[in-house]
């Protein structure tokens, strides 16, 4: 659900609670706490008039693809290990 807020956020630009949930089961209130972890960095809300609207935040990208690109490479060696104890 989060990657897909993310995705509908980078293509949509600014939106709304109600046009996040637009065309799916998950209610408002889900939205808004998914929206709330987000907003931890990859998200922020801005308040227009009495609206709040919620867009991406690019610049927070750089740094969650340098995490994971941390743990891909400890995966890799935890795999690595355990394929050597397999074998032996």
């Amino acid at each position: 659900m989060r990657l897909r807020l993310v995705a509908a956020l980078c293509v949509g630009g600014a939106m709304s609670i109600t046009q996040l949930t637009s065309g799916t089961n998950v209610s408002r209130q889900a939205i808004t706490k998914h929206l709330d972890v987000l907003a931890a960095g990859l998200v922020r809300d801005l308040k227009v008039g009495r609206e709040r609207l919620w867009e991406f935040e690019p610049k927070s990208l750089n740094e969650a693809q340098r995490s994971l690109e941390l743990i891909a490479q400890q995966w890799d060696r935890a795999l690595a290990r355990l394929k050597v104890a397999v074998e032996k």
